[in-house]
């Protein structure tokens, strides 16, 4: 038996109002692409499939081509939603899709108790053709007061998101000599975090040891691909990079093999992303200077860092005639090294204007002005002077 982990497409999504939505499109049909050669018995989206609540038409229209192929590949599919998810809003018509192989998890709330009865989260089978089962069980992104109100019981035990996950689990009541397989979108203590996540400070942890009663646990919620306490509770990791602090991810697919009963075996065959996300540092003469960007990828996602001491004007719009993907632009000299503080009961008496500006500006750029920034200066103050005598 074979499936493939992805999570957090995060379809929709801008990344320094730049549009990821080519991107991900490209992305998502090298997915494909690799779903071909692997001829999985199945496939997991562990959440985070939009980028927001309320999506815009073209990302829904692109997550409905990808899953549209996906099956008509004969696939099995099972998504849970995430915290940049609405539950309600992903599960829209989630029965009718059911009978395509599309599974998606209903909202995790008390009205669905009503119709599922205690077992809010019921195995789906899955086979492989030769009699192998693994049993599938989907927990979308749960909070502690969601899973208090679903099991009102229970409340006064729920005081984290350990205690909330600890609860869900529990209720599903897991047969522990078949494979089992469970697909959330949490923040498992120890994962190491990216800037483009979402975090409360801590506060959403959840222990690993919640998850003890699953053979391999497939988490969406962290963008850099990584285990968490074993081998078998893994993220897989964002398809494509969000963030600076992701440049050095290798972005892949993780591919899960189970040959026999409760043998998890995992590699991942990496994804090469239309246009790359990286650094580069230097001064604006040696980025400009075709000799040193000819033969290389200019049109990658760019975060650029200038280590001119002074501030090149209109350098963004100039930068962008070669690299016209410049996400962002920052400065390392002198200036922003190091932070300095002006003090409330600084001395003025007896100082001359200019004086007092030049040691403002020596505070802000932890350097002393120029003689021609100096005489500049100096020329405005007498000007302003001139014209309060006149």
């Amino acid at each position: 038996m074979r499936f493939i982990h992805l999570s957090d497409l995060h379809i929709g999504k801008r990344v320094n109002e730049f549009s990821m939505l080519e991107d991900q499109e490209y992305i998502l049909k090298e997915i494909l692409g690799i779903i071909d050669d692997e001829q999985p018995d199945g496939v997991i989206i562990a959440g985070d499939v939009y980028d927001k609540s309320v999506p815009s038409e073209e990302a829904v229209k692109l997550l409905d081509s990808f899953l549209t192929s996906l099956a008509k590949r004969k696939l099995q599919v099972y998504i849970i939603s995430g915290n940049h998810d609405s539950a309600a809003k992903l599960a829209f018509a989630s029965s009718l899709i059911d009978l395509s192989g599309i599974h998606i998890s209903p909202v995790y709330d008390s009205a669905q108790i009503a119709t599922m009865g205690d077992g809010l989260v019921r195995p789906y089978k899955l086979e492989d053709g030769k009699g192998q089962v693994a049993n599938i069980y989907m927990l979308p992104f749960v909070k502690p007061a969601m899973v208090r109100a679903v099991f009102p019981d229970e409340a006064d035990d729920i005081k984290d998101y350990t205690d909330a996950c600890h609860v869900a689990v529990e209720h599903m009541d897991v047969d522990e000599k078949v494979t089992n397989i469970l697909v959330a979108h949490q923040f498992v203590t120890g994962a190491v975090r990216s800037e483009s996540e979402e975090n409360v400070g801590g506060l959403d942890n959840v222990d690993v040891s919640v998850f003890d009663s699953f053979d391999y646990v497939a988490l969406g919620h962290i963008h850099g691909p990584q285990k968490v306490g074993r081998e078998t509770v893994r993220y897989c990791g964002t398809p494509l990079k969000y963030s600076l602090s992701e440049a050095n991810h290798t972005k892949s697919v993780t591919v899960v093999d189970i040959p026999e009963n409760k043998k998890i075996e995992i590699r991942t065959v990496p994804l090469v992303p239309m246009h790359e996300l990286r650094e580069v540092k230097g001064t604006f003469d040696e980025l400009m200077d075709r000799r040193n960007y000819e033969g290389t990828a200019v049109d990658d996602y760019l975060y650029v860092v200038l280590t001119d001491e002074d501030d090149v004007p209109d350098a963004l719009g100039k930068l962008r005639t070669v690299y016209p993907n410049v996400m962002k632009l920052g400065y390392d000299n002198t200036r922003t090294r190091v932070t300095q503080t002006i003090d409330d009961g600084a001395v003025l008496e007896g100082k001359k204007p200019i004086d007092l500006f030049g040691e403002l500006y020596e505070k802000q750029n932890n350097k002393e002005m120029s003689d021609e920034q100096r005489s500049f200066v100096q020329d405005i103050i007498d000007s302003i002077w001139k014209e309060e005598r006149l």
